[in-house]
């Protein structure tokens, strides 16, 4: 197993005897969430997907890859939410935040529909100019605002550009397998429709069409990807927290909590990192976020934000905790050159490489923090790729679903995201609102 759960930076913080009190509550969990017996048990098809998921539409899913590849310079993903947190991270953790920069022979991947910045959306628009391009939309009904905005403009930019027809054969819709406003006009129009299961929640979708069409189309092996997720689902299916790395990751979690220690700091040291961070704030905040419980989840870049963050750190409130992604081997690796001047005073790690340095610097903070009254708990890999990222993703996923259970919450719905909706619509004027439009503006 190519991940570690590293345990030793909360001692003073977290007792053994901590780990068997909970472990009952942690196999209750694992009961519930394994014989879907839980609140929320609807939604718990992602469990068993990496050995059940469609062999048919993952296969259909990289042969519309190979032909956004060949036919695209640019793939506009149009989703928000766990309609694209997911995609991107893994397509920057596996191959940069840079990607797009970057030489390559796949098509430049841009996001949309993941807010109603018309600035933002403009500036992607122009950088369509004068290439070929084409567009997976994904939504579950087709009417959620944002994307539903986006891929209204881009419907018709597609017309315009290739006609009715060629647009047909650009567009990719990931959505309901039956039901839906984008379902009935993916059937109308004849577009290639891939499908959001039923059983499976938005931020719980990065393993499904949602998440495997875009990052195929930026050349990562999901055959690897979904490997490295069914390794996972054999590893963390044992109840026993001494023998389920993932499971003790959990009882961290509502240990900690019990303690006060309300935020938790996702950290990496890898700027690739950032998006997974993303990834998990809306994973953990979304399924643990309600009837007044749950962690915050936060996420920091290290060293970059131990310039910025590290002095609240390490002598803030003393609410909070770090869960540390550390990655043991560099994708590339520097040799730091020796200088006769010395001048920067740098000759004492001359000839040694950046990750070294890193290391370093990883070791030093979390000794650092604890020596401050931050616990941390490390998850080591030994280095990313798509067989390690689909390991992770299922840590994460899995972790989540055993946590909030610990914590006595539906980790598979969010009633919260309604109201702002609701108020939205109403402001903007949509048809039923009326009487709610008249009550809010009132009080603007």
């Amino acid at each position: 197993m190519s991940i570690k759960l590293n345990t030793s930076y909360l001692k003073g913080f977290v007792g053994e005897n901590e780990f068997a009190a909970i472990a009952p509550q942690v196999r209750a969990a694992h009961e519930m969430l394994t014989n879907k017996s839980g609140l929320g048990s609807d939604f718990t098809g992602w469990v068993d997907l990496p050995v059940d998921y469609d062999k048919e539409e993952f296969a259909r899913i990289k042969k519309s890859a190979q032909k956004i590849i060949s036919d695209s310079d640019v793939l506009l993903v149009v989703g928000i939410g766990g309609s694209y947190l997911g995609a991107r991270a893994v397509i920057e953790a596996i191959k940069s935040p840079l990607y797009n920069n970057l030489k390559k022979d796949t098509p430049e991947i841009y996001f949309l529909g993941n807010s109603i910045s018309s600035t933002y959306f403009r500036e992607v628009l122009s950088l369509c100019e004068g290439k070929d391009f084409s567009v997976n939309v994904i939504s579950k009904s087709g009417t959620t605002t944002d994307p539903a905005i986006a891929f209204r403009v881009l419907k018709e930019m597609l017309g315009k550009k290739y006609g009715k027809e060629g647009a047909k054969g650009r567009i990719y819709a990931t959505t309901d397998k039956a039901k839906g406003t984008l379902k009935e006009l993916a059937d109308a129009e004849g577009y290639e429709t891939f499908v959001v299961p039923d059983d499976v929640g938005g931020r719980y979708s990065v393993l499904t069409a949602v998440g495997l069409l875009p990052i195929a189309c930026a050349g990562i092996d999901i055959n690897k990807l979904m490997q490295g997720a069914q390794d996972a689902h054999k590893t963390y299916a044992d109840p026993d927290i001494e023998k389920n790395d993932c499971y003790k990751f959990a009882a961290v979690r509502n240990i900690l909590l019990r303690k006060s220690r309300t935020t938790e700091i996702t950290v990496a040291y890898e700027p690739y990192m950032w998006c997974f961070g993303e990834w998990i704030k809306q994973l953990f905040g979304e399924s643990e976020g309600k009837d007044g419980k749950g962690l915050f989840p936060a996420s920091m870049i290290f060293s970059t934000d131990l310039h910025s963050l590290g002095q609240y750190v390490q002598q803030g409130l003393r609410n909070m905790y770090e869960s540390v992604i550390w990655v043991k081997n560099a994708k590339l690796d520097q040799e730091i050159p020796f200088e006769e001047s010395n001048a920067d005073g740098l000759n004492f790690v001359a000839g040694k490489n950046m990750q070294f340095v890193n290391e370093k610097a990883f070791q030093g903070t979390v000794l650092a923090h604890a020596q401050g009254g931050v616990p941390s708990v490390v998850l080591e890999l030994d280095e990313m790729n798509e067989f390690t990222m689909g390991q992770l993703i299922y840590f994460y996923e899995k972790a989540c679903g055993i946590s909030a259970y610990v914590l006595g919450v539906n980790p598979f719905d969010q009633p919260g995201v309604q109201m702002y909706k609701s108020n939205m619509f109403a402001l903007l004027g949509k048809p039923g609102y009326e009487d709610k439009k008249a009550e809010l503006e009132n009080l603007l």
